[in-house]
């Protein structure tokens, strides 16, 4: 079995990871924020701010085989009423933030079996839409990150994204709060549903694992067709 480092993992989609990666035996190093985690057998919960450099749990760790990042934000709102530094909270958190783990464990990473790095963007960079200027901006950044980290760690650590639209999770209840928003938002895809995190932790274990060996430097979008197909 494997060690797996989730940051993220108390809530939404880098809960339902974790609980996969879990119950199929591998072991789960895992860190939460602000959401308490419930325990669970196979997973080792640490509580982490990634803006900070409190990354003393890893250092006996001999080896990790995978990295998922999940830490981010959706903020909404129209560009001129978004202040410059707003901006950049973003950026530390999903740029900076993923930046600062990877520097931490490339060693452990590098002594990995069939290492892997799973990072996440968003439909909205590739696809654009209203009022999301400022979670494309920092995921944008992401999927550059992923393609050039990609091709320098080759032939070692792959590193792969996956780029969702909106999921059923406490980072888009705002959007999601009642039936009509629902309603609304899955007639905006392609297959007229919601994506639910375990759509997500399904690709991220596949990203992780051997049959995806083949696969890095890849933005794969897990979005119910939205950016691609037209109906």
């Amino acid at each position: 079995m494997s060690t797996y480092l989730i940051i993220g993992a108390s809530s939404g989609i880098g809960k339902a990871t974790a609980t996969l990666l879990a119950n199929q035996g591998h072991q789960v190093i895992a860190t939460y924020y602000k959401t308490t985690p419930e325990t669970t057998e196979n997973i080792n919960f640490h509580s982490l701010n990634v803006l900070d450099d409190n990354f003393e749990f890893l250092e006996n760790i001999e080896t990790i085989d995978g990295l998922v990042y999940c830490p981010g934000s959706i903020n909404l709102l129209p560009f001129a009423r978004i202040q410059p530094n707003a901006f950049l909270e973003d950026y530390q958190l999903q740029v900076v933030g993923v930046i600062k783990v990877i520097q931490t464990i490339l060693k452990q990473l590098k002594k990995g079996i069939n290492p892997s790095i799973v990072l996440f963007s968003t439909v909205a960079v590739q696809h654009g839409f209203n009022f999301h200027s400022q979670v494309a901006a920092s995921k944008g950044a992401i999927e550059g990150l992923t393609r050039s980290l990609a091709a320098e760690f080759s032939p070692t650590i792959r590193v792969n994204c996956i780029a969702p639209s909106i999921t059923e999770t406490p980072l888009s209840s705002k959007l999601l709060s009642n039936q009509a928003k629902i309603d609304a938002n899955a007639q905006r895809h392609p297959l007229k549903k919601i994506g639910k995190p375990t759509d997500i932790a399904h690709m991220v274990d596949f990203l992780l694992s051997e049959k995806s060996q083949w696969i890095t430097g890849q933005v794969l979008g897990i979005d119910g067709g939205m950016s691609t197909l037209k109906i």
